[in-house]
């Protein structure tokens, strides 16, 4: 059921001579209308902030986020990000749980998963003036959200929204506690995409209330393209069409000019993942929906095999907007006057600070050999001169979650003065800066087979493959093989 954002009351009321009142409230209250609109749907992992303003760009009218879990929610602070010029809801360990822009304002629906009115409305209150409108979710059926007694859990726990047992009677309750409209997904709990969407249902209920109904459940079995929206809010007597794994599997289903080839709504959605720093995992996991079926073809084994945003960009052939996007984002920190040579954790009047080592260095894995990193020479060199291994002291700035860490080897320390996206590439910066301090090879390409690189390979040959457990040999043989093939294409630099 949908809040809008502005009104008062979340919980129903028992007097029936309220009725008329809160009809004339919402209208008064009213600020997002719910008539006549294409909608895209809550997913779970989906509905990130680049699927939804791509979906916008494409002619959405209204976009939801992913269900998100109102004790997550009300565990985050609420920052703004000057930087990349978003709010964002930022939890203890410093992963963004909900990110909003001014791109989406009036037009982005928060859905919660809940089970406790005082939670409930502690997250509304919380969130109220980034979003438009909140959804309380009824529907979902899957276990990690009824096992909380959230979702589909709902609705057969009367005691938690008061309901009757029939379909049409509770959505009047629903109706009657003010909220500014209800979205009917039609199935069953216990039925899935495979089963027929139940549009006669979705219609009962539309006609028996006076508030928007949201059709929902259509994907594929009645939505293939822009057209057949229209059709599926017709036979269900709808007010407006919400749509989910359509509008996932290509989001430019939203376009009245029709649906575009599959590779350009990919770049279009990279360029918003780039653009507010989209954490790779989730670009790719989007990315990967969008391919479906041709996740075995050679564009798709090079999108399984990217282990960053970089990695991403270049198998689609957009490092250049990868590039231009980090240049302004560096130079907005500067007129913001945040200072990207900053270490937070220590003060540059400590003499222990005026000991590190620094350059500004950026670890780029395209200039460096496959499978030899920085960090894995640095092990190796400490191991063959019988130092204690390297230790990486690493820190995350809460301002844009980019990552600064300072090595030690030896008893000296050495960092980059540059900040970093992910821990991974901010340890390998600083790995870099030890060994060209002390003049040690690091791996990059067309630098020649070092002793520490000749150690590396020896290492990788004398793997006990038959010590490992069975899945893992067969796993194994294959990454050795991958390995040797390109060690010896590297033999050839």
């Amino acid at each position: 059921m949908l809040i809008n954002r502005r009104l008062r009351r979340m919980t129903p009321t028992c007097g029936t001579g309220e009725a008329a009142m809160q009809q004339e409230e919402r209208k008064h209250l009213m600020g997002l209308s719910f008539c006549s609109k294409n909608i895209l749907a809550p997913m779970v992992r989906i509905g990130t902030l680049p699927m939804r303003l791509l979906a916008l760009d494409y002619g959405a009218d209204i976009v939801y986020c992913e269900e998100l879990v109102d004790i997550k929610m009300l565990q985050c602070k609420r920052v703004v990000n000057e930087v990349l010029q978003t709010v964002d809801y930022i939890a203890p360990t410093e992963r963004i749980i909900f990110q909003t822009c001014e791109r989406e304002k009036g037009r982005i629906v928060f859905q919660m998963g809940t089970s406790d009115a005082e939670r409930a409305l502690s997250v509304a209150k919380l969130i109220e003036n980034d979003v438009a409108a909140i959804d309380i979710n009824m529907g979902c059926p899957k276990e990690y959200s009824t096992k909380g007694g959230m979702g589909a859990a709902l609705l057969s726990n009367p005691a938690k929204i008061e309901t009757l047992e029939e379909t049409v009677s509770l959505a009047k309750l629903i109706e009657s506690t003010g909220v500014a409209a209800i979205a009917v997904h039609g199935r069953k709990k216990e039925e899935r995409p495979q089963h027929p969407v139940h549009c006669n249902f979705i219609k009962a209920i539309s006609e028996s209330i006076s508030i928007p109904v949201i059709a929902n459940g259509g994907s594929q079995e009645i939505i293939r393209e822009f057209g057949d929206i229209e059709a599926f809010r017709s036979v269900t007597a709808s007010s407006s069409v919400m749509i989910a794994r359509a509008a996932m599997w290509n989001p430019s289903l939203f376009r009245r000019e029709g649906t575009l080839p599959i590779e350009d709504v990919m770049r279009d959605y990279i360029r918003h993942a780039v653009r507010y720093d989209n954490h790779y995992t989730n670009t790719k996991y989007c990315l990967c929906q969008m391919l479906r079926d041709q996740l075995e073809s050679p564009l798709g084994k090079r999108l399984h095999a990217a282990q960053s945003t970089w990695d991403i960009c270049e198998v689609f052939e957009m490092t250049a907007y990868y590039e231009s996007c980090r240049l302004s984002q560096e130079a907005r920190k500067v007129s913001l006057d945040i200072s990207v040579q900053e270490t937070p954790e220590t003060d540059d009047s400590n003499e222990e600070n005026n000991c590190i080592i620094r350059m500004p260095i950026k670890f780029e894995r395209k200039d460096y050999r496959p499978q030899v990193t920085p960090k894995m020479l640095l092990l190796e060199w400490c191991r063959k001169e019988k130092f204690p291994q390297p230790v990486y002291q690493t820190v995350q700035r809460s301002l844009d979650r980019f990552f600064h860490s300072v090595v030690t080897v030896n008893e000296k320390k050495y960092c980059s003065t540059m900040w970093d996206k992910s821990k991974r590439l901010a340890e390998q910066a600083s790995a870099i800066v030890c060994l060209r301090t002390l003049g040690l090879p690091e791996g990059k390409l067309g630098e020649g087979n070092s002793d520490l690189f000749l150690k590396r390979k020896r290492d990788l040959q004398n793997v006990d493959v038959e010590s490992l457990p069975q899945e893992s040999q067969t796993i194994k043989r294959h990454q050795n093989d991958e390995m040797f093939d390109k060690l010896k294409d590297l033999q050839q630099l």
